[in-house]
């Protein structure tokens, strides 16, 4: 034992040289100012002083010892019990799950020794000859579908009592887990909590460490993590402050056996909400912090020992919450969209079981305490639990700065009483189109269509539409009654059309430029209701790949809006065959995206909790730039509210993103309807000047706009 605590030791001392040499490092590491807590109203950050009072009295009478509410990193609401303090540790039970063993495997991640889909067996050699265990991920052990059975203390089986006593090995609760933790299902399959699993990711992850400078947890996550964001070594404990060492490896507890104070936890929760990036230090890549802090794409919808809200398990949060949780509701959440943490310590709220608990007394009163930011005279009176503002996610983005858009007066409306007008270029030079619950242009339909064919000959503003008679397109029936074109692309001489309130939705396609029309004998069932693809040049010229790419908001239905955007992308020459279609399922640890067959495994490629709507993607070859225009009637909109004259434009370098915000509006100068597009034929060769399509008024209604770049 000594020798074997001599040898990390002597490993300590080299990863003290090596960073000692890396003198930029080091002095990027003494420098780095500490970020210290600043305090604010809570009406100041959008948050109502009175219902957060209300919140925290329930929770004093139910056995909490601290309550930190953080919003737009300032501390609006702060209270501990009379026996407790800011500076006093709280055990953390399980949520060291996500703190200690999801912070450990995102480090692993970092340096490049682990990536998620991992076999287990890599770096557990007694595991390679047993034809379960060997199937099972890193992925599986961190989002509890390994299969792995679960301990509790006092349980019938002889192992599962001892897990729980920490005994020397090989007693010890990492050696209890590899050799007799049965696997219970095939691993992926099903969501099945367990504490041996987290033994395991955290044995793994030493295991993966072992040729690393350095390859203790606790050290590492002390050097890491802790230190470097400001949280003093008396702060925190973990691993029931025990090492065992098994196999050579120093392995710590990562199921449970932490402490922190209330402020460490927001600290964590800082962190990991600006997606690793510290005061302008980068103490985590943000798609390492995204690779566990985000659904992994399993039964469940946990990340790497966080549970999320991806699969909008609580209607009251955000798609894009996520959190740490132990027994007795130690719970550190955050709300990427809302800037918003929240740490509560403390013994049980009730004998309840804990999901109802987290709900019904820690995420509902919190979301409850949220205002929807108005005039200064109305805030404080309006409450709601919708984001506030358009862009808290989203950061500027790096190449537009703004927009100028051409005086209202210069807008071109043809084709009155009709609107949603998906477009794209075709191989004739012309821009084809479908309009919805109205006549299109003149010469009008002789009667009311649901879905029409059009095209658009010109370029603005010398432009003319005229109607395409298809008896084999035209579909009747106002409203979600009719089917309604979504999506427009032609491609190689074929004019593909989606179309939505086909349950989900529909393709069909022509191969006459719109006369007569063929309808695929599938639908999308799950997802997809209101379906787009993404335009390229004329006839798909200058397309990134071999692939057509499809993007909807991750809904049922047009007609409400959603928290977030899926996307799904299928070769091109086998659009009408639905096995060939895969959906966007995360980044890998390469920062690549991921793509399944499964649409069940889908993950978004955006979020906007409540605002993500009708929407259309246009490639701007001059800028290299990816435009999408999006709706933002959110959940609150009714007919003639404000919202409904709300929309936002964001850019990207790829399909996937990152998405950043170009322009965003709660209330433009004009309506702007609930459809728009940016025909590509229309975009100047330099990408500084495109022209918007949109539904407003109810006509094809067409509007300059300049793009503003970075110099």
């Amino acid at each position: 034992m000594a020798r074997l605590r001599f040898r990390a030791t002597g490993r300590l001392l080299v990863t003290v040289l090596v960073l000692s040499a890396s003198l930029g490092k080091a002095k990027l590491l003494a420098h780095t100012p500490i970020f210290q807590w600043e305090k604010a109203v809570p009406e100041e950050l959008g948050l109502c002083s009175h219902r957060l009072e209300h919140m925290k009295d329930e929770l004093a009478r139910r056995q909490t010892k601290a309550f930190l509410v953080v919003k737009d990193d300032k501390i609006v609401y702060e209270w501990y019990a009379p026996d407790h303090g800011p500076d006093r540790r709280h055990y953390t039970a399980s949520l060291a799950k996500a703190v200690v063993a999801g912070l450990a495997v995102a480090i692993a991640i970092e340096d490049g020794y682990l990536h998620l889909d991992d076999p287990v067996a890599k770096y557990i050699p007694h595991w390679q000859s047993d034809p379960q265990k060997a199937r099972i991920t890193i992925r599986h052990l961190g989002s509890h579908t390994s299969g792995l059975d679960d301990s509790r203390p006092n349980e019938e089986a002889v192992w599962k009592d001892m897990f729980w006593k920490r005994l020397p090995p090989p007693q010890d609760p990492f050696t209890i887990s590899r050799d007799q933790a049965p696997v219970l299902f095939a691993p992926g399959s099903r969501f099945h909590y367990s504490n041996p699993g987290i033994a395991m990711l955290t044995y793994a992850v030493a295991a993966a460490l072992k040729k690393a400078p350095e390859n203790d947890i606790r050290r590492l996550l002390r050097d890491r993590i802790y230190r470097p964001i400001g949280i003093g070594d008396e702060e925190w404990s973990i691993g029931y402050g025990q090492t065992f060492y098994v196999d050579e490896l120093p392995v710590v507890a990562g199921w449970g056996g932490g402490s922190f104070t209330a402020r460490a936890l927001a600290r964590i929760g800082r962190l990991v909400l600006h997606e690793g990036l510290w005061d302008g230090r980068q103490i985590l890549r943000a798609e390492t912090v995204r690779a566990v802090t985000r659904s992994v794409g399993l039964p469940g919808d946990c990340g790497i020992g966080w549970w999320t809200n991806a699969g909008g398990r609580f209607a009251c949060l955000p798609r894009d919450a996520f959190w740490g949780a132990g027994a007795q509701e130690q719970v550190l959440l955050v709300i990427p969209s809302l800037h918003l943490i929240m740490v509560r310590n403390g013994g049980a709220l009730s004998p309840a079981d804990s999901t109802v608990n987290w709900e019904k007394y820690l995420f509902q009163p919190l979301t409850h305490a949220l205002m929807v930011s108005e005039s200064p005279a109305k805030q404080g009176r309006h409450m709601s639990t919708e984001p506030a503002v358009d862009g808290q996610r989203h950061p500027q983005s790096p190449v537009i700065t703004g927009v100028k858009w051409a005086n209202p007066t210069d807008i071109i409306r043809l084709a009155p009483g009709s609107d949603n007008w998906p477009m794209t270029w075709a191989d004739d030079d012309h821009l084809y189109t479908a309009f919805g619950d109205g006549w299109g242009f003149e010469p009008k339909a002789p009667r009311k269509l649901s879905l029409g064919i059009a095209r658009v000959e010109g370029m603005p503003p010398h432009i003319r539409g005229v109607n395409i008679p298809s008896p084999t397109g035209e579909q009747y029936g106002d409203g979600p009654a009719g089917k309604k074109a979504s999506g427009m692309l032609m491609i190689d001489g074929v004019l593909f059309m989606l179309v939505r309130n086909a349950g989900n939705s529909q393709l069909a396609w022509s191969t006459d430029r719109g006369r007569t029309w063929q309808w695929a004998s599938w639908k999308f069932t799950e997802s997809f209701g209101c379906p787009t693809f993404v335009n390229f040049g004329k006839n798909y010229e200058g397309a990134r790949d071999q692939f057509v790419y499809i993007v909807s908001p991750d809904s049922d239905s047009a007609y409400t809006a959603c928290d977030r955007m899926v996307l799904a992308r299928v070769p091109k020459h086998a659009i009408c065959q639905r096995e060939k279609y895969e959906f966007f399922a995360g980044f890998d640890e390469k920062s690549m995206p991921r793509w399944t067959p499964d649409i069940r495994m889908r993950q978004p490629v955006f979020e906007n909790p409540g605002r993500c709507g009708r929407s259309s993607i246009s490639y701007n070859p001059g800028l290299k730039r990816y435009i999408w225009w999006q709706s933002h009637r959110g959940r609150q909109g009714v007919e003639g509210s404000a919202s409904n004259w709300a929309f936002a434009i964001y850019d990207a370098p790829e399909p996937w993103g990152p998405w950043t915000l170009v322009f965003s509006t709660e209330k433009w100068d004009v309506d702007p309807g609930e459809s728009g597009c940016f025909p590509t034929k229309w975009i100047s060769p330099d990408g500084t000047e495109m022209w918007l399509v949109f539904s407003g008024d109810d006509s094809f209604s067409v509007r300059k706009v300049h793009l503003l770049l970075k110099r």
